[in-house]
């Protein structure tokens, strides 16, 4: 199976996730803050595997 990826939606999650760390830099995450940051990379991977829009 291929992966394609569409890079605006890619590009968004995965900034979204490098904020998310940044604002944690330094410390481990909370409980709550590491099933937001699952969900932060689920949206990533649904990303990566989404049919490009034409």
């Amino acid at each position: 199976m291929a992966i394609t990826c569409v890079p605006d939606a890619t590009a968004e999650a995965n900034e979204a996730i490098r904020r998310f760390m940044a604002a944690r830099a330094g410390r481990p995450l909370w409980a709550d803050e590491q099933d937001e940051y699952e969900q932060l990379l689920a949206a990533w991977v649904t990303a990566l595997r989404e049919p490009p829009t034409i």
